[in-house]
């Protein structure tokens, strides 16, 4: 969910808490539902804080952003719990007379359902199906219900394996900046102006590997994801060469 307020994002905070505490004391795996990036990034700032109870993120495979965080160490509890996810897949009854879906389509046709976002993990496409991650408690329920998206009859089915979605792997090409700075990269990358890159750190809308980035001098190492809310997300593959100009040519995984 967005942090609207700080007591939203002391609401957070008090649920991490909570749910670390009673895993530590209850010697039991606990879990927070679905957790966007601005979410994550309150976790992660609160790292140490909640350390003592041991942590794992998962979100179903590793192209997701939405994640959940279960607290409890197998060492210390001597068995392990897996995450409760589950992945459904959704198919046009018919796929020629199928409309074409967008991301928006299959999320909004579940949250109509009455169900919460928490719960609902990341949404993958591919060749106009829908791969949707969410909590196993509410698995069979989306299952009985969801009959119908935009215009076009649909069938879903949970998946025994995770999907790894290669075809969603991103699109690589090298670009020449100045420099490997986060907010040159992410001029270069969406054909931006500086001025209007550093308007997305001023608003709090990037984030690398899953934390907020509020520093555009902050230099990229390789193998960082980068999301920038609202224009997309990138895997920085680092610098391949300079120019004879002293230019930086940097190699970039573009996802859709």
């Amino acid at each position: 969910m967005p942090i609207e307020n700080k007591y939203d994002e002391k609401q957070i905070q008090n649920r991490l808490l909570e749910l670390a505490r009673r895993s530590y004391e209850q010697n039991t795996y606990s879990f927070t539902g679905f957790l966007g990036l601005t979410e994550q990034s309150i976790f992660w700032k609160m790292e140490r804080e909640l350390a003592y109870a041991g942590y794992e993120l998962e979100g179903g495979n590793p192209n997701c952003d939405r994640k959940m965080i279960r607290f409890g160490r197998k060492e210390e509890l001597g068995y392990e719990e897996e995450f409760p996810i589950v992945c459904i897949k959704i198919t046009p009854l018919i796929q020629k007379f199928s409309d074409q879906f967008s991301h928006r389509d299959f999320l909004g046709a579940i949250m109509n359902l009455g169900i919460d976002r928490s719960k609902i993990g990341d949404i993958f496409l591919s060749e106009n199906e829908g791969y949707v991650y969410c909590l196993n408690n509410i698995a069979d329920y989306i299952v009985e219900n969801l009959d119908r998206v935009k215009h076009t009859h649909i069938q879903c089915k949970k998946q025994k394996d995770f999907l790894r979605f290669n075809k969603d792997e991103g699109k690589t090409l090298e670009i020449i900046v100045t420099s490997d700075r986060i907010d040159v990269v992410v001029s270069g990358i969406y054909h931006i102006s500086r001025s209007e890159s550093l308007s997305y750190f001023e608003k709090g809308i990037v984030y690398v590997n899953g934390r907020l980035c509020t520093s555009n001098a902050k230099c990229l190492q390789e193998g960082d994801v980068v999301n920038v809310r609202g224009k997309g997300k990138f895997c920085y593959g680092g610098i391949t060469h300079m120019t004879r100009k002293d230019k930086c040519r940097i190699s970039v995984q573009i996802y859709r």
